[in-house]
């Protein structure tokens, strides 16, 4: 049974970091591309960051690129999300993700297996 565990968020003040982690198991960690998504107050769940299954490529949505940075450790079965300088329309309950890909190299803004989140809440 895949589980996705996420962790770190809190209330942080507007331009402070925070590091959300991912702890995942019952699936073959490297095979997976794996990615954040939100959920704001009131907004449909959108697409934050995505790392390949080497790590070796990233994507990130426009709204949050130069400030968060995704990572993964292979050994650990974790995925992270640095976040700096927070804005208080980064409030959102964070959701990890995971999607099989056959390509090391790929990048997806799509998920089939989520956790089942964590809150960040930045205030201003």
């Amino acid at each position: 049974q895949v589980q996705l565990v996420e962790s770190g968020g809190g209330l942080v003040q507007a331009g402070g970091p925070l590091r959300l982690s991912c702890a995942a198991s019952g699936l073959l960690f490297s095979s997976y591309t794996m990615s954040w998504f939100r959920q704001g107050p009131g907004k449909e769940r959108e697409f934050v960051a995505a790392v390949s299954r080497s790590g070796s490529n990233t994507y990130y949505a426009d709204s949050v690129k130069g400030r968060f940075t995704i990572s993964r450790d292979n050994g650990k079965n974790n995925v992270y999300l640095q976040m700096n300088s927070l804005k208080p329309e980064d409030t959102a309950v964070y959701y990890c993700g995971a999607k099989f890909s056959y390509y090391r190299d790929s990048v997806y803004a799509e998920s089939d297996k989520w956790g089942q989140g964590t809150q960040v809440t930045v205030s201003s």
